[in-house]
């Protein structure tokens, strides 16, 4: 056999090896942990265990989601490959979109909670695209595959599971068709079942928290999050800076926690504009641009748009491309 015709054995060996373990796999009820969970969500929560044990029966362990969840941490991408990846034409224009056609629902919640309704269209084009992006994957596949197969992280997504079982009950929604990412997060905003029973809220007022088709929902839900991490109306979020002197030290860049102030950065030799006062919480924020460092300071309004997602190169595109369509939009509607 020549070289060519072995080598694409071998390959289709291996293709067919991989497949078989990453094939999908039903729950097996008798395991002692599957019936632990079983017994508490019966006891502490009053679910019928005939009705719960058929509903896991018809839950699938997916060996895909271990391997995504395993996979060594990708590159972390420098700023401006990060923006360029959020920052395009196309969602500029889709958020313009979404933003004059829920004009009414972004202005209640910006009223009800002080949360700019730019942040609130920057937080769902980064995180979906408005939507288009919200995982194909069956909640209850995810949730279960990590709570009982995954475990460097089985208390967190059993936690979880238990929250989404939960929430499917308050709804009434079918646990079987809800779909999302491979961890099992959510809706336009992708929260997960935790922060959705905590923070989403009816934004239209039919009764239910839809965060799957409601956008109504999505706004006030977002803005209410966002409220609840102590957004501080009226407060910048973040300013561009300069350095002093070049040698400028003890700056910490990137840090999540704001435990610098105004006073401290500038008596650091950090130069930038605000109107805050000097005890006022800021980050020195210290990021690769296009043409070389470009550094900013973010305050409490930046540190809470990073309690949804702890990068600072998040809540920089999610400020940024917010600002970008709040632009585009008022240019529309200048004469």
């Amino acid at each position: 056999m020549k070289r060519s015709g072995r080598l694409r054995l071998f390959l289709a060996a291996q293709l067919l090896a991989l497949a078989a373990t990453s094939t999908a796999a039903a729950l097996d009820l008798s395991r002692e942990d599957i019936r632990a969970f079983a017994s508490e969500m019966e006891q502490e929560h009053g679910f019928d265990r005939g009705w719960l044990e058929e509903l896991l029966a018809q839950a699938q362990s997916l060996p895909r989601i271990i391997e995504l969840m395993s996979r060594p941490a990708e590159r972390v991408k420098p700023w401006h490959e990060y923006r360029d990846h959020f920052l395009t034409e196309q969602r500029i224009a889709e958020g313009l979109k979404f933003w004059e056609e829920h004009r009414t629902g972004l202005a209640k919640a910006e009223g009800r909670t002080g949360v700019p309704a730019r942040v609130v269209v920057g937080i769902l084009g980064v995180e979906t695209f408005y939507g288009r992006i919200t995982g194909k994957i069956r909640v209850i596949d995810a949730l279960s595959t990590l709570a009982f197969d995954y475990p460097p992280r089985s208390s967190y997504f059993r936690a979880e599971l238990e929250q989404f079982l939960l929430l499917t009950r308050e709804e009434r929604v079918d646990p079987l068709v809800v779909t999302g990412s491979y961890a099992g997060a959510m809706g336009y905003p992708q929260f997960m079942p935790r922060s959705y029973r905590a923070y989403a809220l009816d934004g239209d007022g039919d009764g239910h928290r839809d965060l799957w088709s409601s956008t109504d929902d999505v706004i006030a839900s977002v803005a209410n999050y966002l409220s609840d991490h102590k957004w501080r109306a009226g407060e910048p979020i973040v300013t561009p800076a300069e350095l002093a002197f070049p040698d400028a030290a003890d700056l910490v860049a990137g840090s999540i926690v704001t435990d610098e102030t105004v006073e401290s950065l500038r008596a650091k030799g950090v130069e930038f504009d605000t109107v805050l006062d000097g005890d006022a919480p800021a980050l020195f924020i210290d990021v690769a641009g296009n043409e070389g460092p470009e550094l900013r300071v973010g305050f409490n309004n930046f540190a809470v748009i990073m309690t949804y997602n702890r990068s600072v190169l998040y809540a920089l595109a999610v400020n940024d491309l917010g600002e970008a369509i709040e632009k585009r939009l008022a240019a529309r509607a200048a004469p």
